[in-house]
């Protein structure tokens, strides 16, 4: 099977995130969300009762995981994510037992592409497990620079990515091919002083707008202190620090294999619901 790239629509500037990316390493980057990841991602496959010989870290923006993860498999090999994602990734058809990801998929134009291909690259019984960015991150910030622009400048520009709900992620690895796929949040609220503080935090995460639709320039000035007196007006706590919301969704599928749990055809139990009802009540 040759891997054929889709056409996506452009969501995000990938070759602009690989110069924030540079920029986040210059800063000195805030990583502790990139921590808590890989410390979780470190007890969710302790939970998996099978040994996985050889794994793959895809487009990790940093080397966390690969620590938290060190000596646990005989081959381990960190593969970046292209810029050009007609580009296929340089993984041969079941060769690997494990795929990991974390915190790179929300910027991927073409997720079910990328989704299908780490299928392709799994062994049967391997398993993808991944945590991106998702649901209600920074709806706070979302939402201040809505009000802000409504109110001052002529229309609302793209701001902050769409992220991805959990229900649309459990959809999508079905449609790559995984069985028994999984999709959970975790949700963070990390306070600050102000949200001049939140978006240096998201300079240094790579995590500042890099929508191929964004407005190309400076937000005024009168915009951006509007945005912050409404962020602190809705989202403060009564200490004056304000919150913002960072959802990790969690998701993880395995290679179909003969060995897996199947789902029961339908019509096929042998109680029907009538005779189950009546043994319930008794």
């Amino acid at each position: 099977m040759v891997y054929a790239p889709t056409t996506a629509p452009v969501l995000f500037d990938r070759y602009l995130l690989r110069s924030r990316l540079g920029r986040a390493q210059r800063l000195g980057p805030a990583t502790f969300l990139l921590d808590r990841v890989a410390e979780d991602m470190a007890e969710r496959l302790n939970a998996v009762l099978r040994d996985f010989k050889s794994a793959a870290e895809v487009g990790t923006p940093g080397d966390q995981v690969g620590r938290a993860l060190s000596g646990r498999f005989d081959r381990y090999k960190r593969i970046d994510l292209p810029v050009q994602e007609s580009e296929p990734l340089p993984l041969e058809a079941q060769s690997i037992d494990l795929a990991i990801s974390a915190l790179a998929f929300q910027y991927v134009n073409d997720l079910p592409g990328l989704l299908a291909q780490l299928r392709r690259a799994l062994r049967p019984d391997g398993l993808l497990m991944a945590a991106m960015a998702g649901g209600d991150t920074l709806t706070e910030l979302r939402q201040s620079f809505a009000a802000a622009e409504a109110e001052l400048e002529s229309g609302i520009s793209p701001r902050v990515a769409p992220f991805a709900d959990v229900r649309e992620i459990g959809a999508l690895l079905q449609r790559a091919g995984f069985a028994l796929p999984v999709a959970d949040v975790d949700r963070s609220i990390v306070r600050y002083d102000s949200v001049f503080a939140l978006m240096h935090d998201l300079r240094r995460m790579a995590a500042t707008n890099i929508l191929a639709e964004r407005r190309r320039i400076p937000t005024r000035r009168t915009t951006m202190l509007r945005m912050a007196e409404i962020y602190r007006e809705r989202f403060a706590d009564p200490d004056g620090r304000i919150r913002a919301t960072f959802d990790i969704i969690w998701l993880s599928g395995w290679a179909p294999h003969e060995s897996q749990q199947k789902p029961l055809k339908p019509g096929s139990a042998k109680v029907g619901l009538e005779q189950a009802v009546k043994m319930a009540k008794s």
